[in-house]
């Protein structure tokens, strides 16, 4: 049984968890991101994958976006089945939002929760929403 003070109780064994964090960092709360860092899980976000080619400059926002995509796509089918991840800035658009979901579907995995909080795509977040995998930020913060 859950201690009272597991947040994510519900979601599952914790290596195996998937969880997605849209929006401003500035939202996260500190139970929050304890429990991240307490589960060992692998943290993802498109900006640290970018860092050896920040230098550079893509000609525009499509190649900006495919370039996204493809370094996701690298880093989705490259990691071990089923290992628990937690990754932020990503889904940013609704297209990024179907696609993981294919992704996801091909190798018959789940989210287990989204957390969406100021400066989330309200498209992302009402696909999720319906979905019923939305956390409000503010569920968190008690």
């Amino acid at each position: 049984m859950a201690s009272t003070s597991d947040l994510f109780a519900r979601f599952g064994p914790p290596a195996k968890t998937k969880f997605l964090l849209l929006g401003s960092p500035d939202f996260r709360s500190e139970n929050l991101m304890n429990w991240v860092r307490s589960l060992n899980l692998e943290h993802v976000s498109p900006a640290r994958m970018k860092g050896p080619e920040i230098s550079r400059r893509l000609a525009s926002a499509v190649a900006e976006q495919t370039n996204t995509m493809a370094l996701m796509r690298r880093w989705f089918f490259a990691r071990k089945p089923d290992a628990g991840f937690v990754l932020t800035d990503f889904p940013a658009t609704l297209l990024q939002a179907l696609v993981l979901d294919e992704w996801l579907d091909a190798r018959d995995e789940n989210l287990n929760g989204v957390v969406a909080g100021p400066g989330s795509s309200e498209s992302v977040v009402s696909h999720y929403r319906t979905l019923g995998l939305l956390i409000e930020a503010s569920e968190l913060a008690a």
